[in-house]
């Protein structure tokens, strides 16, 4: 295609039955919202499209656990969802939701054009169903093994551990996700879509004519599905959230969620397009306008195959220009798991880090899982941010204004003649705008942030190497040159940080006083225009665009993961099962006391144990107790505690332990006294 007209951008539609995450916005949301905001930016016509998915069965099963009508789980989660996009300065130009009126008609009336066409098969198969619940198993309401890695905890639609998409019936030994009991297989009629029937089509667009511009690990998996022959896909379900069936034997069953959802870009397209007075038309079904899906990895298939296959045909859409779809974000060495907790929240993201949003993007793009798995690191988080946030960029706008301010009283100054450095620096200026659009142009926006940070090097090198702080005491017509060459170059930094960082952006025009400008600098006028911030301009005060982020911030974070991961182990930790039989005699040997604890010490050179000293009632004897990391000496003392006396005595580390103090544990691995509660009960007293 040649230049565009005009660009559709979709992005993922989340399930809304739970917050975004980090890895939400690393694989799908910031590269988005990045390239939307160059387009934008260079003069595009650009709809920028997004919504909630409110169907399918992960909500329903959120319903049932909590109590609630599916209804209330979408509307709680779309609400917090589209607030934290917003917060967080994502820029759609429409957010819509599929539990609206627009997608529900857009979709009943894409599935009869397709049926109406006879683009579908109707096959009666069996399906896995609950007697006991009185419903099919669709999708996530059944788990089982999967097929081809064995992982036993494998969804009836997808394999999270090696992301393959399957039938519940090709799970092994499925089990019903809402009683546990092993399904029955029953019959049922659904209609089908005809992959195999579109496998031509799909070999010639994708593997022949996007070999070279589609991402590897896209290009990869498209091809993989083909090969291996693809096979007819349900579009309908049976279930009772969901857009009904609009055709005749279609009661009780609704589109299948992977049919809906993609269908949501058009009608969220539609309901913008209405608000704003436009014809959606144009931005779905003219050769000119160039289709962008951005996506996670799992979601690959769906819009490469499915979805293609589906506006094909219907017969009237455009085909995506291409699906740059990312990796996945670790957390700490570990996947993300929304189940066990282990995630950053954007909602509490925002609250812990007011402000700070951009630090965010910056380290979720720095480390984007555009070709593998990536991690996220706290420590990393805060490098990224102090080392270069805060010392490369902001520390080289910050030297800029100050000395601007302090010898020139915020006038920009008229410069003298350029040396040949200046005239180097201003044409590296130039050339960055071109750099970074190339590599945004191929969905390399990790290697885009990387050139806007290394504008901000070139800003710091400049005024380190010509050092204007030295200049202004022997040659002021040459200070002027020099601060006038880094008041461009900061100037070139607010634009083109847009796409980036557009929170820092705001601040550095406010600073610079863009709006006092005839006009104010566009991403283009950078590489065509000699002067960006004119001579005589009056500049505002200095204002930190970042600020450091002590240990004590990130340990509060490492903290709450620790918490997470304590749950999790507590949840899952087993009981032990019941020890070998003994009679009545052998309990009788035991010799347990009501004891009370009168000394404590730690003992040295090791971490777990504690001195005692503790009345039994029949002597005072000394007991060595592994506790010290659950206990303090000072707050055992005084302690009442149950005693086993007629324990063996026992050297540890060089002292005679005599008798063992009674504990638990709790799930979370904290111990806790065996201890009788009653005042009244002495020492002495035995227990039996």
């Amino acid at each position: 295609m040649s230049k565009p007209k005009r660009y559709t951008v979709t992005t993922a539609l989340p399930y809304t039955n739970g917050p975004i995450h980090i890895g939400h916005l690393a694989g799908v949301y910031v590269p988005a919202d990045i390239y939307v905001r160059y387009l934008r930016l260079t003069g595009n016509d650009v709809a920028f499209i997004g919504g909630s998915d409110e169907h399918g069965v992960p909500i329903t099963i959120k319903a049932k656990n909590e109590g609630v009508s599916p209804q209330d789980i979408v509307d709680k989660y779309h609400a917090i969802i589209k607030k934290s996009f917003e917060e967080f300065g994502i820029t759609y130009d429409n957010y819509s939701r599929t539990s609206a009126p627009i997608h529900h008609k857009t979709a009943s009336e894409f599935f009869k054009t397709l049926y109406d066409k006879g683009e579908f098969i109707e096959e009666t198969s069996e399906q896995l169903y609950d007697e006991e619940a009185k419903q099919f198993l669709a999708d996530r309401f059944v788990v089982g093994t999967c097929p081809k890695c064995g992982n036993e905890e494998s969804y009836g639609d997808q394999c999270e551990n090696c992301g393959t998409s399957h039938n519940a019936t090709d799970l092994i030994n499925p089990k019903s996700a809402i009683t546990g009991n092993t399904p029955t297989l029953k019959q049922t009629k659904h209609w089908y879509l005809p992959l195999d029937k579109h496998e031509d089509f799909l070999r010639e667009w994708i593997l022949k004519g996007h070999k070279k511009d589609w991402k590897p690990n896209v290009y990869g998996q498209v091809k993989s599905w083909i090969d291996d022959g693809l096979r007819p896909r349900a579009v309908t379900r049976d279930l009772d959230w969901g857009i009904p069936v609009p055709v005749e034997g279609g009661e009780g069953k609704v589109l299948y969620v992977w049919f809906d959802a993609p269908i949501g870009y058009i009608s969220s397209t539609k309901e913008w397009a209405e608000r704003e007075g436009k014809d959606w038309e144009p931005y779905w079904k003219d050769k000119d306008t160039k289709l962008v899906h951005f996506i996670g990895k799992d979601n690959i298939v769906f819009h490469c195959i499915i979805f293609p296959s589906m506006l094909k045909a219907e017969g009237s859409y455009i085909l995506p220009d291409n699906v740059p779809a990312n990796e996945f974000l670790n957390l700490e060495g570990n996947k993300l798991s929304t189940s066990k907790n282990w995630a950053v929240w954007l909602p509490e993201y925002l609250k812990d880090f007011p402000g700070q949003q951009d630090v965010l993007r910056y380290v979720l793009n720095a480390n984007a899982p555009e070709t593998k798995d990536n991690d996220f690191t706290w420590k990393d988080f805060q490098a990224r941010n102090n080392n270069e946030l805060v010392a490369i960029f902001g520390n080289f706008i910050n030297r800029v204004v100050v000395l601007t301010n302090k010898y020139y009283q915020g006038i920009v100054p008229t410069p003298s003649e350029f040396t040949q450095v200046d005239e180097e620096t201003l044409a590296a200026v130039k050339a960055y705008p071109n750099v970074i659009a190339s590599s945004i142009e191929r969905y390399r926006f990790r290697e885009a942030g990387q050139e806007l940070m290394n504008l901000a090097r070139l800003g710091n090198k400049y005024l380190a190497d010509e050092e204007p702080w030295k200049m202004i005491k022997v040659d002021e017509a040459r200070t002027q040159t020099i601060m006038y060459v880094a008041l461009q170059i900061a100037s070139a930094l607010a634009t083109l940080c847009e796409p980036f960082l557009p929170f820092t952006s705001v601040k550095l025009k406010n600073i610079l006083c863009f709006s006092e400008l005839d006009s104010e600098t566009q991403w283009n006028d950078i590489p065509n225009k000699d002067v960006l911030l004119p001579a005589g301009h009056q500049i505002g005060k200095a204002e930190l665009l970042f600020s450091k982020i002590e240990d004590k911030t990130i340990q509060e974070q490492l903290d709450k993961l620790e918490a997470s991961k304590k749950a999790n182990e507590a949840a899952n930790k087993q009981v032990e099962p019941q020890k070998d039989t003994i009679t009545f005699e052998d309990f009788t040997k035991l010799d347990i006391r009501v004891g009370t604890i009168l000394e404590a010490e730690k003992m040295p050179k090791t971490k777990k144990l504690l001195k005692l000293k503790v009345d039994t009632g029949i002597d005072t004897r000394t007991i060595v107790s592994g506790i010290a990391e659950s206990f303090s000496a000072e707050e055992v003392i005084g302690k009442k505690v149950t005693v086993l006396v007629n324990l063996a005595p026992r050297a540890l580390r060089g002292v005679e332990s005599q008798g063992m103090i009674l504990m638990t544990e709790t799930p979370d691995g904290k111990l806790v006294f065996v201890n009788p509660d009653d005042a009244e009960v002495e020492n002495g007293l035995q227990i039996s």
